[in-house]
C-alpha cells in the first residue's frame, strides 16, 4: 500500500521504546490561561517525551494557533493561553519530527486540566466530525461547543477515561456503543505502536478526501462509517487488548448514545423541536411506568434536553394530552404540540382521564399560553404531525377525521378546517417554501396546496407512495417522503392492510413530478424523515433496530459516487444499533448529530408499549442550523 508524504516521517518520531509513560498527575493545580496535561496512551510502550503539543482556537473559519509547548521526559506540557481566547479550544500533539498529530483532545469552557490519548482523540473526531478539515475542526462558536459537549460523553478530556455517559446506564453494557468505541480506539493504539498501522488508517479512512491528522481521520469514518468496516475492523484487531471491543466487524462504525433524562419521565418519546441554541424539545405520549404491563393515561409533560443530552427541564400543563407526533416552534420561539392522545384503553386507563384528542398546546418562555383544555378550534381530531408554516399560520393533520386545520398567523380564533383535501389519515404536513404538501397513510397519498389551502392541479399525489408518513424538504424544496409500507394508526379506528414495500419517494418543488420509490439504504418501516444540510436524507424504522440515509438530490455531496435515491447507509442492515427499539421521530441538531426516538419497546405491551430514551447518532450528519428567534432567543 502506497504511504502518503504526509504520514511518511511519522515512523521515526514515534518513538517505538518499551517505556510507558502516563501523564504527570502532581503538577499544582491550572490557572485559568493555561491548560496543563499530559501525554497518556492506552497503547503500551509508547515515549511520551518530545511531542509537539499546540492549542488551537477554533470558533472561526479557520482554527488558528494560539500556544504550543514540547512534552518533558515523563509526558508533561503546559499550554499558556491569553486570556481572551475562546472556548471551545482543539488540542493536538504529534510525536517529535513528525507531521500528522496523532492525538488530540477538545477543551470545553470548565476544563483546565487535559489528558490526550487514543480515548480523546476518537471522541474530538467523532463529537466535532462535521467541523473537521484535513486536520483540525473550526466553525461557530455555539454549535462547537456543543460537539465538544458531546465529545465529552465519550471521553473525559481531563482524565482520559471513558465519557461517564458511555460507561453509565442507558448506555454501558447496555449497548455496543462501549465496544464499538473501544474497538475504535484500538485503531489508534495500533498507529501508535507500527508505521504500516498508521498508513491503514490515514488511507483507509480518508476515502477520496486525504486526511492529515489521526482526529481527523476519525471524522472521516464517522461522516461516511460504513466506506470500508471489514478493513476498519482487521487494524482494530490488531491492538485489541484487555478492554473489550466488537467481536465481529459491524456494517457501518456509527457511535450513538443513548439518554434517558431522570430515568423515570420519559415513557413514548414521539418527536423533536430544535431551538436556535441546539436544545431538543420532546413530546410524550404515555405517562411514565417501568412495568410495561400496568396500563397508564396518556402524558401531560414534554422535555427539554440540552444539545449534549442532559434533562434540563420538565413542563405540564396547557392541556398536554399524548402528545404524539407533532411539535414545531414558530417564528417567536413559541412551541405548538398537537394532542393526539395516546393511552391504555378502558378500563386500564380509566374512562374519566381518557384523552379527548382534539387540541393543540401553545407553550412560550416557560409558561403554557394555551387552556388546560388546550385550543380545540378547527375540528381538531386525533391530530398528528403539524407545521408551522413560514407565514406563521399553523397546519394540522387531523388523523381522526381525515382534515387539515390551519390557525392562519397562529391564531385559534381564526381557524379553518380545508375539509379532507382527498386524504384518509392524514398524517403530518410540511412548507417547502412553496407549497404545503400532506401525506395521507390509509389512501397512500400525498397532497400539494398553496397558502390558502388551494389544492394544486393533479392533488393529491398518488402512485410512488406507500403508507406515506414523515416529510422533509430540503434547500431547493425538493420534498422527501418516508414509506411506511405497512402502517396505520387508531385515529380512533385502525385500517388493516397487507405489508407493502417501504421506501422513500422526492417530490419536485413544484409537485409536478416524483422521483422513486427507492427502497436501499436498510429501510424496513420508515416513519420519521428528516433531511440534514446538505440534502440527504435519514429515516427513523419501526422495526428493524436502525436509521437509513440515502444521497439527496445532490448527488455531488454523496460519498462514493452515490446517485440520487441511493442509500448511503448498507442496505442489508441501515446504520444499525442495538440500543434502538421502534423509532418515530428523527432530527438533525446544528452540530451534526442526528437524534432518533425510542418511541415503543421492540415488544410491546399495549397497556404501555412506550420506550424510555432518545438516541443520538454523534457526528453522522451535516448540520442543520436553526435560525435565532424574532425575540433573539
Amino acid at each position: 500500500m502506497a504511504r502518503r508524504p504526509h504520514i511518511l516521517v511519522f515512523a521515526a518520531a514515534l518513538g517505538l521504546s518499551a517505556l510507558v509513560v502516563s501523564a504527570c498527575t502532581g503538577a499544582p493545580p491550572a490557572d485559568a490561561s493555561s491548560l496543563t496535561g499530559g501525554i497518556s496512551p492506552v497503547a503500551d510502550g509508547v515515549d511520551a517525551s518530545g511531542w509537539e503539543v499546540t492549542a488551537w482556537e477554533i470558533a472561526d473559519a479557520e482554527a488558528r494557533e494560539v500556544a504550543s509547548a514540547t512534552t518533558g521526559a515523563d509526558g508533561a506540557f503546559t499550554l499558556d493561553l491569553a486570556d481572551d481566547t475562546r472556548r471551545p479550544i482543539f488540542v493536538d500533539a504529534r510525536p517529535a519530527g513528525a507531521e500528522a498529530p496523532l492525538l488530540a483532545g477538545v477543551i470545553a469552557e470548565d476544563t483546565a486540566d487535559v489528558t490526550l490519548n487514543e480515548r480523546t482523540t476518537v471522541a474530538a473526531g467523532y463529537g466535532m466530525a462535521q467541523f473537521f478539515g484535513d486536520a483540525q475542526p473550526s466553525g461557530e462558536e455555539m454549535p462547537l461547543a456543543n460537539a465538544a459537549a458531546m465529545a465529552a460523553n465519550l471521553a473525559d478530556v481531563a482524565t482520559g477515561e471513558y465519557g461517564e455517559v458511555l460507561t453509565s446506564s442507558p448506555n454501558g453494557s447496555e449497548t455496543e456503543a462501549l465496544a464499538t468505541f473501544t474497538s475504535l480506539t484500538a485503531m489508534l493504539s495500533a498507529c501508535l505502536t507500527e508505521e504500516a498501522a498508521c498508513v491503514s488508517l490515514f488511507e483507509t479512512a480518508a476515502g477520496a478526501s486525504p486526511v492529515a491528522s489521526a482526529a481527523a481521520a476519525f471524522a472521516a469514518i464517522a461522516r461516511d462509517p460504513s466506506a470500508e468496516p471489514d478493513a476498519l475492523f482487521d487494524l482494530a484487531q490488531e491492538a485489541a487488548g484487555a478492554e473489550p471491543g466488537l467481536s465481529d466487524p459491524p456494517a457501518a462504525w456509527t457511535l450513538a448514545l443513548r439518554f434517558d433524562g431522570d430515568g423515570q419521565s420519559l415513557d413514548g418519546p414521539g418527536n423533536f423541536a430544535i431551538d436556535p441554541r441546539g436544545h431538543i424539545w420532546i413530546n410524550n405520549n404515555y405517562e411514565y411506568g417501568d412495568d410495561p404491563t400496568v396500563p397508564v393515561c396518556g402524558s401531560d409533560e414534554m422535555f427539554e434536553f440540552a444539545p449534549d443530552g442532559e434533562l434540563v427541564g420538565t413542563y405540564s400543563g396547557g392541556g398536554l394530552s399524548g402528545s404524539g407526533f407533532g411539535i414545531d416552534f414558530d417564528a417567536e420561539g413559541r412551541l405548538w404540540l398537537s394532542n393526539y392522545g395516546f393511552a391504555a384503553p378502558e378500563p386500564g386507563c380509566p374512562a374519566d382521564q381518557q384523552p379527548l384528542h382534539n387540541s393543540m398546546t401553545l407553550f412560550d418562555d416557560g409558561e403554557f399560553l394555551s387552556p388546560d383544555t388546550g385550543f380545540t378550534q378547527g375540528d381538531l381530531s386525533w391530530p398528528q404531525g403539524i407545521e408551522v408554516a413560514r407565514n406563521g399560520d399553523v397546519w394540522i393533520a387531523n388523523c381522526g377525521n381525515d382534515t387539515v386545520a390551519v390557525y392562519p398567523d397562529g391564531d385559534p380564533e381564526q381557524a379553518r378546517n380545508l375539509g379532507s383535501l382527498g386524504l384518509e389519515q392524514p398524517f403530518t404536513v410540511i412548507d417547502n417554501g412553496q407549497l404545503l404538501f400532506v401525506s395521507a397513510m390509509v389512501n397512500s397519498a400525498v397532497a400539494v396546496v398553496d397558502r390558502d389551502g388551494t389544492p394544486i392541479p393533479g392533488s393529491p399525489l398518488t402512485g410512488p407512495f406507500d403508507r406515506p408518513m414523515g416529510l422533509g424538504s430540503d434547500a431547493a424544496g425538493n420534498v422527501w417522503v418516508a414509506n411506511s409500507g405497512g402502517i396505520s394508526l387508531p385515529c380512533p379506528d385502525r385500517v388493516e392492510e397487507g405489508r407493502g414495500v417501504p421506501s422513500v419517494t422526492m417530490i419536485a418543488p413544484d409537485g409536478s413530478t416524483t422521483a422513486g420509490p427507492f427502497t436501499g439504504g436498510g429501510v424496513v418501516l420508515p416513519w420519521g424523515l428528516a433531511v440534514d444540510g446538505v440534502g440527504n436524507v435519514w429515516v427513523a424504522n419501526f422495526d428493524g433496530q436502525r436509521v437509513s440515509a440515502f444521497c439527496g438530490a445532490d448527488p455531488s455531496v454523496c460519498p462514493r459516487g452515490l446517485d440520487t435515491g441511493d442509500g448511503i447507509s448498507p442496505d442489508d442492515t441501515g446504520y444499525a444499533f442495538d440500543g434502538l427499539t421502534r423509532s418515530t421521530g428523527i432530527a438533525v441538531d446544528p452540530s451534526g448529530n442526528v437524534w432518533v426516538m425510542n418511541n415503543w419497546e421492540q415488544v410491546p405491551q399495549q397497556t404501555n408499549p412506550g420506550g424510555h430514551q432518545i438516541v443520538a447518532f454523534v457526528g453522522a450528519a451535516p448540520p442543520v442550523p436553526v435560525a435565532a428567534f424574532a425575540d433573539g432567543g
